[in-house]
């Protein structure tokens, strides 16, 4: 993994992020991956997730895909640099119960890319089958930042990143993984630029929101207050930890200070996982989408709220309004059978 960070780093100075590059017509997957369950009870202790359930929480595939997905975005072939990225939306689907007993194929490509007011957006895909059924898939759009002019600058364009599901074409090549072993798909990541989530403020817009899913009406009355939580300093350390996830914005003040920030911040997926963590446990089919719209510099207060299902995380008050670090919602989704092919690419 070493080897494949220096390689992103080597890499990112010569891409010049456009919407309109070419997209990579590259499919990585990895068979055979089995969940290391004392990793995943240290994941469930650290993000709040009751331990030893049959079934692992909505969020651990994305840690499972972790490494596959650093190797896609260190590719030549990956059109955005993979330093600095900002990781702005995530939608996640399940299917049906996640087994923490199964045997999963994990597979990440990109489906497209998208301009965005600050730069361009890629979409990135995730997916996990279990019996050669699609059971858990994710997409999460990654920001690059770059001067934008005239059309090229679209104020909405989480709307296309999400949801015209472009793809590279019909038939993507699939890069067998010769490291398809359970402890190589559990392999660490330390310090990655990957997943910077939200940009730092800027003067002139201290907590701007990158705002983008139109399906998510976050106009509605202020969502109820449900618990406070004070969140330490090494959180971002912890997370890391478990997730593999060891991006230096989230480890040290003197780290974070290297990329704009006064502070480390936690992870994007983490207040995801958090989050998702205060809900009953189950095992339906669901989707959750949420945005990341500021950092959550630690140590924090926050708020969660909740209710109908949506849900946000707050944070103190900002010119008399409370800064949205997170907002989000939990909605039904079909259910596919375990054995039900599922997308091909």
């Amino acid at each position: 993994m070493h080897l494949l960070l220096a390689r992103a780093a080597l890499l990112s100075p010569l891409k010049r992020p456009r919407p309109d590059a070419v997209v990579p017509d590259v499919r990585l997957t990895v068979p055979g991956v089995r969940v290391d369950l004392a990793r995943l009870a240290a994941y469930e202790r650290v993000c709040g997730f009751a331990t030893g359930a049959e079934a692992m929480p909505v969020t651990y595939p994305q840690v499972l895909a972790f490494p596959l997905t650093m190797r896609l975005m260190a590719g030549r072939a990956f059109p955005l640099p993979a330093l600095g990225l900002v990781h702005t939306s995530v939608e996640i689907t399940r299917r049906c119960a996640l087994p923490a007993t199964g045997e999963y194929e994990l597979s990440v490509y990109v489906e497209g890319l998208a301009p965005h007011r600050r730069g361009t957006e890629a979409t990135v895909v995730t997916e996990a089958r279990l019996g050669g059924g699609l059971v858990w898939e994710s997409r999460s759009t990654y920001l690059a930042r770059h001067a934008t002019t005239g059309a090229a600058a679209a104020p909405d364009s989480g709307k296309a990143a999400l949801d015209s599901r472009k793809t590279a074409s019909d038939s993507r090549k699939t890069v067998p993984d010769s490291r398809k072993t359970a402890s190589d798909s559990r392999e660490t990541a330390p310090d990655s630029r990957k997943t910077g989530e939200a940009a730092p403020p800027t003067p002139s817009t201290p907590s701007a929101p990158d705002s983008h899913s139109p399906r998510s009406s976050y106009s509605a009355p202020p969502l109820p207050a449900l618990a406070e939580w004070r969140l330490a300093k090494d959180v971002g350390r912890r997370y890391g930890a478990v997730s593999g996830d060891r991006n230096p914005i989230h480890l040290y003040p003197l780290t974070a200070r290297l990329f704009g920030y006064a502070r480390p911040i936690a992870h994007g997926m983490w207040t995801v996982a958090r989050c998702l963590a205060e809900r009953p446990a189950d095992s339906e089919p669901l989707t959750v989408r949420a945005e990341f719209k500021a950092p959550v510099l630690l140590p924090a207060t926050v708020t969660y709220a909740a209710g109908d299902g949506r849900f946000e995380l707050r944070g103190a008050q900002a010119e008399g309004r409370p800064t949205p670090h997170l907002t989000g919602e939990v909605r039904p989704a079909l259910a596919r059978p375990p054995g039900a092919s599922g997308h091909s690419q």
